[in-house]
């Protein structure tokens, strides 16, 4: 049954989360606040949506590049290369960004009667985004809960694995992963060298996929 939401970044996570997920899901919604890789990622969520005849909608999201402070949304120069570290990332960090995604698919889902919101945060965000931990994702789904007369529900179910186990689960789907976007620094190509190019590589390299990203380096 097709009652679900998901939140959709384009990104390597949240696409294989479409795809496993794609019979239960009737809307997928990407946000556009102002990060250096939104314009990267956003074609991505929106074209493999449309591959799965799934309803996608994009919420700009402005005010948070006008008045939130992250190096995630300063221009590339600011984003740190290295490994994906909590000393090394933590600039990246979008104040309560999922929180307020969050906040507002459920607030569609019950405009809609859809009575689930699926978000790809896994266990290697833990340490470094506040908004991904478990204990938040429990909290957010309480207040979701309780908050509705749909009794929406968060769902994360990646939440306790790593970025490799969700290639291993997206390869063995036929996912074409070279049509998703994980740099932060928002070039043309990745640049191979930015936490979360860092992390991609790993996570290819540790699943034993192939990885078809092109990068700078």
């Amino acid at each position: 049954m097709k009652d679900s939401v998901i939140v959709v970044s384009g990104g390597l996570d949240s696409i294989t989360l479409l795809y496993e997920k794609q019979a239960e899901i009737a809307l997928g919604i990407s946000f556009d606040y102002g990060s250096n890789h939104n314009s990267k990622e956003i074609p991505f969520a929106k074209m493999h949506c449309e591959r799965l005849g799934i309803k996608h909608i994009t919420i700009n999201l402005e005010f948070m590049h006008q008045y939130f402070k992250s190096s995630l949304l300063e221009g590339g120069d600011a984003i740190p290369e290295g490994n994906y570290d909590e000393e090394n990332m933590k600039s990246t960090v979008v104040p309560f960004r999922n929180g307020i995604m969050l906040s507002i698919a459920v607030g569609l889902a019950e405009s809609h009667g859809l009575k689930r919101i699926f978000i790809a945060n896994h266990g290697g965000d833990h340490t470094i985004y506040p908004d991904c931990r478990p204990e938040f994702i429990q909290a957010i789904d309480n207040a979701a809960q309780a908050g509705t007369y749909e009794n929406v529900r968060i769902e994360a179910p990646y939440t306790n694995i790593t970025k490799a186990d969700i290639v291993k689960r997206g390869s063995a789907l036929g996912i074409h992963y070279e049509d998703t976007w994980s740099c932060y620094k928002g070039g043309d190509i990745h640049c191979g060298k930015c936490g979360t190019c860092t992390e991609r590589k790993e996570a290819f390299e540790l699943a034993g996929v192939q990885d078809p990203t092109e990068y700078i380096e």
